[in-house]
């Protein structure tokens, strides 16, 4: 979880270039401890590889991986510039992030950041705050609203249906959904028999998400299949779209397919159509922002809906066509990312997206 302290938001700054506000965010790091001196070269070198405008007004200048012994501890400086800086051509941020980060703990920093900043509204009131708790309460997600979350529990070593529904249960209390009164509830509960092998559980909480969970041997509840658990945690109406998509799914006769490593994002999506394919991420310190916004380019290029999903993150599926949705996924090293792209040059796109990250996305095969 990202934490900002008042001294960490530089409120009304105003300068004439982003090389002068990298300059000042890298300043208030050094002053802070966090870095030493010449980790401004790094940032301005990985700002010439690649600019780190995200879209909506915020942009995340951070150095390069050859300047990472420079810094002293993982943090943050984050300035606000309501006049606006032209970071890029034709492309205005009114808050820049700096980071400083000692190795791939940035990557958390950076999906925490943007999946706040991916909504536009929490964009303009960065730029109109005029207090530093407003900043901060943004920033971490203290006056966002709650979206439905995704978390996965696979291959757990369940007896029986109850095992597992009590694996899932216990995931989404860990991760904050609920309390032990949820699992409670849910233990005396009578799981809900979708088809294919696929259950339903649900349960009140506080934090509406999904968990699926899948065994790690074939089980049975009686003469039925014990395939995956679907664990419907809700707070409110957000879920409908997913449960909407399930009736789908049931329909197309594609329920079983939850069970496999694209569960979460059929789950979101519905029905499977268009191609698909699974990549994995070679990139020794992950999607950052110069690989991520390859791979958004390569995606660019092609007219088809390019959709991709994280397997060994939270599985949920994001348009391949956005810079801050992908660093969103927190990719890291042998990550596996699971692709689907409908329309008429799909075969051509997966092609193309597939040979682009086995040349290493910009920074070479390794």
């Amino acid at each position: 979880m990202l934490k900002l302290a008042r001294e960490q938001i530089l409120l009304g700054q105003s300068v004439a270039t982003k090389s002068d506000a990298i300059a000042l965010l890298a300043g208030k790091l050094t002053e802070a401890g966090l870095v030493e001196a010449g980790y401004v070269d790094g940032m301005l070198a990985r700002e010439a590889q690649h600019a780190t405008y995200l879209g909506s007004g915020i942009a995340i200048p951070h150095g390069t991986t050859d300047t990472r012994h420079l810094v002293k501890s993982t943090g943050v400086m984050v300035a606000q510039f309501p006049n606006g800086i032209e970071w890029d051509e034709g492309q205005i941020a009114y808050v820049a992030i700096g980071i400083a980060a000692k190795s791939d703990e940035h990557l958390g920093i950076l999906r925490q950041l943007t999946h706040v900043l991916g909504d536009e509204q929490a964009a303009a009131q960065l730029k109109e705050a005029t207090d530093a708790d407003t900043i901060i309460n943004i920033l971490t997600g203290a006056t966002a609203a709650k979206e439905v979350q995704y978390l996965t529990l696979a291959d757990f070593p369940a007896d029986d249906r109850d095992q597992l529904l009590l694996g899932a249960a216990a995931r989404a209390k860990s991760a904050g959904w609920g309390d032990a009164a949820m699992v409670s509830a849910l233990l005396a509960s009578d799981p809900a028999y979708l088809g294919e092998g696929v259950w339903l559980a649900r349960a009140q909480a506080a934090q509406t998400g999904w968990v699926l969970a899948t065994p790690s041997s074939e089980l049975r509840a009686g003469d039925l299949p014990v395939s995956a658990m679907l664990l419907l945690c809700a707070a409110d109406s957000g879920h409908l779209p997913q449960l909407e998509n399930l009736a789908k799914l049931a329909a197309a006769g594609q329920l079983a397919m939850l069970a496999g490593g694209e569960g979460l994002a059929m789950l979101q999506a519905g029905p499977a159509s268009g191609l698909s394919e699974t990549f994995t991420i070679i990139n020794p310190h992950g999607l950052h922002a110069r690989p991520g916004a390859m791979l958004v380019k390569v995606a660019k290029e092609f007219e088809s809906d390019i959709r991709v999903a994280n397997l060994d993150g939270s599985g949920e599926a994001v348009s391949a066509k956005s810079l801050m949705k992908v660093i969103g996924l927190g990719v890291k090293c042998g990550h596996r990312l699971a692709f689907r792209a409908e329309g008429a040059d799909a075969e051509a796109a997966l092609k193309g997206i597939g040979e682009a990250i086995a040349a290493g996305l910009g920074e070479g095969a390794h």
